[in-house]
């Protein structure tokens, strides 16, 4: 599949990203493991190439950066490691061991670099996917009143698009998502909102499910892969809304769908990043329907049957109760069945 973001044939199905684990990151018998102490700089001769095999250890990878932005006058020598910036993996799931990376698997993100250096990151260490210059905030919509224009990190160079594998009861779902504009979410083995979306599903047994502020379409996806005869994903931001609709094209062989039509193009999407009325990005043809939208949580009901549905509202900041309860007030209001928080 393209890669909406650098047009190589990045994307994968589902199946050969679930494939990839977990030899992807696993060491052959001839790979050094070094640990470094990531709260003091990283001696001069931390690193080598990578081994025969391809790989590296990850903390080696670290001190190779390191020494990068040592050279070209970014650090002076006496920052400790951690400050080179966070690890993000393809695919991500969940780690046993300290992981090994193979070539294109690693998407920094990193509140140094400038354009020229990231570049020079992409072109001289083999394992660095893309570099994504961060902020002190949460990429996307963070605000559900939508008050509060949302923000986006920025892609310096490579891509930064990569894919998480999240364990559910049924099988393991594949999340793609370009880093820089979606906040992040890390694979775990128990992941407690996945748990309760299953817990729900099993003891309700919609016909209708409703993932209200989807984000890549994690939750959405999940209740699809149980089998819900009809579900439907939503989220006002742009890059949400269109990886959802990618995300449910590269699971689709888990659900019961002759096809996945995608009606939006991510170019497009951007010029208009925050949607108010709802409006269909993707939809299904087959046994199963899935529908993805774009628009305000709160319009959603525009285009839900009046029939009872499931419905779960993920929206940021659920620490506040006083928001939360109006969310969930408002939609009972408009909407039949039943909803909750995770």
């Amino acid at each position: 599949m393209k890669c909406p973001v650098c047009g190589d044939d990045c994307v994968k199905d589902a199946h050969e990203i679930i494939g990839m684990i977990p030899a992807v990151f696993a060491r052959c018998k001839d790979c050094r493991m070094k640990i470094l102490d990531k709260n003091s700089p990283p001696p001069p001769d931390s690193f080598h190439e990578p081994c025969r095999c391809g790989r590296r250890f990850i903390d080696e990878v670290f001190a190779h950066l390191y020494a990068l932005l040592v050279r070209e006058g970014i650090f002076s020598g006496n920052e400790v490691l951690r400050e080179a910036g966070s690890p993000l993996l393809h695919p991500g799931y969940p780690f046993i061991t300290p992981p090994f990376l193979p070539g294109d698997s690693l998407v920094l993100l990193s509140r140094y670099p400038d354009q020229r250096v990231a570049q020079m990151m992409v072109d001289e260490i083999p394992e660095i996917r893309g570099v994504v210059r961060s902020g002190d905030f949460i990429p996307g919509v963070a605000d559900p009143g939508l008050e509060t224009p949302p923000r986006s990190y920025e892609l310096l160079a490579g891509c930064d698009v990569r894919a998480n594998v999240f364990p559910t009861k049924t099988g393991p779902v594949v999340i793609y998502q370009q880093q820089s504009t979606i906040h992040i979410e890390f694979p775990r083995v128990h992941n407690p909102k996945i748990n309760s979306v299953e817990e729900r599903i099993a003891r309700l047994r919609p016909e209708w499910f409703v993932d209200t502020c989807c984000g890549a379409g994690t939750l959405g996806i999940t209740g699809a892969r149980m089998g819900v005869p009809h579900v439907i994903l939503n989220d006002t931001w742009y890059a949400a809304a269109f990886w959802a609709a990618y995300n449910t094209k590269v699971n689709r062989e888990f659900f019961r769908v002759d096809e996945v039509k995608i009606h939006a193009e991510y170019r497009s999407l951007a010029e208009y990043p925050v949607g108010r009325e709802p409006v269909l990005i993707a939809e299904t043809v087959g046994d199963q329907e899935i529908r993805v939208y774009q628009g305000d949580l709160h319009k959603l009901h525009q285009v839900i049957p009046k029939v009872p549905v499931l419905a779960v509202i993920d929206f940021f900041d659920k620490s506040d109760k006083v928001t939360s309860g109006a969310v969930i007030r408002d939609w009972m209001g408009q909407v039949n069945g039943e909803a909750f928080i995770p």
